[in-house]
C-alpha cells in the first residue's frame, strides 16, 4: 500500500493512523506549543496555541485537524508567530506571575513557552480582581488566579474519574473553573486523586504541601522522626533531578533521607508484604464461604472514598484490610517505641506517597486514636524532591544507603503494588501456594499484567477457577461496577486503583511530559521486583517474625485491631438539591419524635434535640419538619420516632439520620425523573 504523506515547512512527511496533524507535526521532531491538548483526554481545541497554517485553509488548529494526503502545512510563519503570541500574553495579563513562589514553577508549561516563545513583556493590562485560594482539603490547593482555562483539569475528573467534581461556571469574561455549585473543594464530591492536578498545566491545582510541618519535627530534637517510602516513589523521583524515568532510586532516596535529619527509614512494601497475607487469607475465607463476593481490594484511598459515595451498598465486599500505608504506621506506632527505647508520643512518622489522596486518607478519624494518628504527615514525591532541593543536597551524587529493618525489608510482591494489576499478582502468588500446597517456580502472573485500562483473568487454584478482574480510573470503574450489578459480569476479586496505571500515576508523581513516562515507570517496578531475591509476600523473614512474636496469624483479634478498619456512607445531602425537594408546608417531609412517658425516660427529649440541630446545620429547615408526638403506643420499643411514614423503634441518632438520608435521595430521585420527564 502506498504510504500516505504531506507537506510540512516545505518537507514530506509520512503519516500513519495519527489522531490529528498536531501528532503528525510532533512525529517529525517539530514541537508544537499547546495547553489544552493531553494524550490522555478528549481533543478541546481551546487555547490556539497549536495553530499552523494550510494552504487553502488558512490558520486552524492542528489538534482538530484530522491529517489527509497532500496539505501542505507550515508550522512558524510570521502569522502564527504572533497569534501564539497575543494568545499567550493575554493568558498572562491576568495570570498571578509570582512565579518565584509557586510550587508548579519547575514544570510550569506556560512559564516554559513564555521563554520558548520569546515573550519578554506584556502589552496587555490585568482586568480581573485577586480571588481567594481554596486551601479547604487535606489533599490539593486550587488558586483560580494562575488558571488559564485549558479545561485540562474538567476534563480529566469527567473523562478519567467520571465525577465532574469541577467544572466551568458564568459566561464571557467572568467565565471561571470552580466546584460544584462554587464550593470548596472539601464540601463537594471530590475523591482527592488530584487527577486535576496531575494535568493541570501552571499552579492553577497543585498538591497540598506538608513541608513545614515535617521540617518542624525534624528539628525538634525530642521527636523520632521515621519515614516510610511508597514503592511508585523510587521509580519516579528522578525525573525531578534529569534523570530517565523508571530509574530505580530507593538507595539514593534512604541517603538523602537521613541527610535531611530523618532518624530511620522503611519500606511501605513491608507492609503491602503485611496487607498480601492479610488480604488474600480474607478473600480465601470468602471464597470458600461465598460470601461477600467479589472482594475488591482497599489499597486506593479515592477508590475507598469513590465506594463509599456512590456505590456504598458495594461497601461490604471491599476487602476490610487497611491501605498499606495505615499498616506500617499503626505497626510502627505499636513496636517502633520498645525497639527505638522511646516514649510512643515522641515517635513521628512519615509517608513518602505518589498519591494526593493519602494526606486525606492519613487524616480520617478511623486512623487517629485520642490525639495519635497512625501517619503523622504524607508527603508527595515531588515535596520530598522539594525538600531535598532546599537542603542543598546533590541527589544524583549521594552515595547509596540501606534501608532499616526490620520494616526495611521487602519482597518483590509489595514493590509492585505500585503498578495497577500488582495487588492481583501479589494475591495470587500468596493464594496459589496456599490452596495448591506447591511451591511457585515461576512467580510472575503475566496474565494480570498489561496498559489496557480494564482488564479480567482466570486462575485456576486447586481445581476451582478465580475470576479476577483489573481496573485504573475511576469512570473505567464505574462501566464495571454497573455491568456487576445489571447481572452482565461476574468475578471473585476486583482489584481496582483510582489513577490510569495504578500509583506509578499518581497526581503526587512528577509532572508527566512525555507519553511513554507511566509505562517506563511501571517497568522499573517490575524490573525491581525480579532483582529482589524473595518474591512472594509469605517468605518475608521479618512478616514472618511479626506474626510470632505480635499477631499470630492473619485474622486474629490482634490482626484485626491494627490491621483492618471499616467503612461508611459518604451520599450527602447539599443544600443546593433542596432547590428539588423544597415546598410548601404539606410538602414537607416529616419526622416526629414520641416523647410520651417510656420514650422519654428514653432520652427522646435529646433525640428530637440533636435532630433539630441537624436539620438546622445542614440548610434543610425549608424541607424538613421535626416534631414531638405523644404516645404512638409501642412503650416497649421506645425511643420511637416515624420519619415520612416510617416507623423506627429503639432509634439512634445515628440510626435516624441514616434513614432520614435515605428518604431525602428518595425524594430527590423521584422529582429529578419528575422534572426529566416534563
Amino acid at each position: 500500500m502506498k504510504q500516505k504523506t504531506l507537506l510540512i515547512n516545505g518537507r514530506e512527511v509520512a503519516f500513519g493512523d495519527e489522531r490529528n496533524l498536531l501528532e503528525v507535526i510532533r512525529n517529525a521532531n517539530i514541537e508544537i506549543p499547546t495547553f489544552c491538548y493531553h494524550s490522555e483526554l478528549s481533543t478541546y481545541g481551546a487555547c490556539r496555541m497549536c495553530v499552523v497554517d494550510i494552504a487553502g485553509r488558512g490558520i486552524v488548529t492542528s489538534c482538530t485537524t484530522k491529517p489527509q494526503e497532500g496539505l501542505v502545512v507550515k508550522t512558524h510563519t510570521q502569522e502564527v508567530r504572533n497569534i501564539r503570541k497575543i494568545a499567550l500574553e493575554l493568558l498572562l495579563a491576568n495570570h498571578d506571575r509570582a512565579c518565584t513562589s509557586c510550587v508548579k514553577s519547575v514544570s510550569c508549561k506556560l512559564q516554559d513557552l513564555a521563554n520558548n516563545l520569546g515573550i519578554d513583556k506584556v502589552r496587555f493590562k490585568k482586568t480581573e480582581v485577586t480571588l481567594p485560594i481554596d486551601e479547604s482539603s487535606d489533599a490539593l490547593v486550587r488558586d483560580p488566579n494562575k488558571c488559564i482555562l485549558c479545561g485540562d483539569c474538567v476534563r480529566a475528573c469527567y473523562e478519567i474519574q467520571g465525577i465532574g467534581a469541577i467544572d466551568f461556571a458564568h459566561r464571557g469574561s467572568k467565565v471561571m473553573v470552580l466546584p460544584a455549585f462554587g464550593k470548596d473543594l472539601a464540601h463537594v464530591e471530590c475523591v482527592d486523586c488530584g487527577q486535576c492536578a496531575r494535568v493541570c498545566p501552571t499552579g492553577a491545582i497543585t498538591p497540598k504541601y506538608n513541608i513545614n510541618d515535617v521540617w518542624k519535627d525534624l528539628d525538634n530534637p525530642k521527636k523520632t522522626v521515621v519515614a516510610q517510602i511508597a514503592p511508585a516513589v523510587r521509580v519516579a523521583i528522578g525525573e525531578l533531578f534529569g534523570m530517565k524515568p523508571g530509574t530505580l532510586l530507593i538507595d539514593q532516596i534512604v541517603s538523602a533521607l537521613k541527610m535531611l535529619g530523618f532518624d530511620k527509614v522503611y519500606d511501605t512494601s513491608f507492609a503491602a508484604d503485611l496487607t498480601v497475607i492479610e488480604e488474600a487469607n480474607e478473600f480465601l475465607q470468602r471464597k470458600a464461604e461465598n460470601k461477600k463476593l467479589p472482594q475488591f481490594t482497599s489499597c486506593c484511598p479515592g477508590w475507598v472514598k469513590y465506594a463509599e459515595q456512590y456505590y456504598p451498598e458495594l461497601l461490604p465486599n471491599l476487602s476490610s484490610c487497611k491501605s498499606p500505608q495505615q499498616m506500617f504506621g499503626s505497626i510502627a506506632k505499636e513496636i517502633l517505641p520498645e525497639q527505638l527505647g522511646i516514649n510512643r508520643e515522641d515517635l513521628v512518622v512519615v509517608s513518602i506517597m505518589p498519591c494526593t489522596a493519602k494526606k486525606v486518607e492519613a487524616n480520617r478519624p478511623e486512623f487517629t486514636h485520642g490525639k495519635e494518628k497512625e501517619v503523622d504527615h504524607v508527603l508527595t514525591t515531588q515535596e520530598l524532591a522539594a525538600m531535598i532541593k532546599q537542603a542543598g543536597i546533590k541527589f544524583d551524587d549521594l552515595t547509596p544507603e540501606s534501608l532499616d529493618l526490620p520494616m526495611g525489608f521487602k519482597t518483590g510482591a509489595g514493590v509492585i503494588f505500585g503498578n495497577s494489576g500488582g495487588v492481583s499478582e501479589a494475591v495470587l502468588r500468596f493464594a496459589y501456594e496456599k490452596v495448591n500446597g506447591v511451591k511457585l517456580t515461576n512467580f510472575e502472573f503475566n496474565e494480570v499484567r498489561s496498559d489496557e485500562a480494564i482488564r479480567e483473568a482466570e486462575v485456576n487454584l486447586n481445581g476451582t477457577k478465580v475470576k479476577l478482574a483489573i481496573v485504573s480510573g475511576l469512570k473505567n470503574t464505574q462501566s464495571l461496577l454497573n455491568k456487576i450489578q445489571k447481572g452482565e459480569a461476574q468475578f471473585d476479586l476486583i482489584e481496582v486503583m483510582a489513577c490510569p496505571g495504578g500509583c506509578i500515576g499518581g497526581a503526587g508523581q512528577p509532572f508527566i511530559l512525555e507519553e511513554n513516562t507511566k509505562k517506563e515507570r511501571t517497568r522499573g517496578l517490575y524490573q525491581s521486583d525480579k532483582t529482589l531475591q524473595l518474591h512472594k509476600s509469605q517468605d518475608n523473614p521479618y512478616i514472618q517474625e511479626l506474626y510470632k512474636n505480635l499477631l499470630l496469624e492473619p485474622g486474629s483479634s490482634k490482626a484485626h485491631k491494627l490491621l483492618h478498619t471499616g467503612y461508611k456512607n459518604r451520599k450527602r445531602i447539599l443544600e443546593t438539591e433542596l432547590n428539588v425537594i423544597n415546598g410548601t408546608d404539606s410538602q414537607k417531609l416529616e419526622i416526629k419524635v414520641c416523647v410520651g412517658t417510656n420514650c422519654y425516660l428514653k432520652k427522646s427529649q435529646k433525640l428530637i434535640a440533636q435532630l433539630i440541630g441537624y436539620v438546622e446545620q445542614k440548610g434543610l429547615s425549608s424541607a424538613i419538619d421535626v416534631s414531638a408526638t405523644f404516645c404512638m403506643e409501642k412503650c416497649g420499643e421506645g425511643p420511637n420516632v416515624m420519619i415520612a411514614g416510617e416507623h423506627i423503634p429503639q432509634c439512634t441518632f445515628d440510626k435516624a439520620v441514616e434513614v432520614l438520608n435515605s428518604k431525602l435521595n428518595a425524594v430527590i430521585v423521584q422529582k429529578s425523573q419528575n422534572l426529566e420527564v416534563q
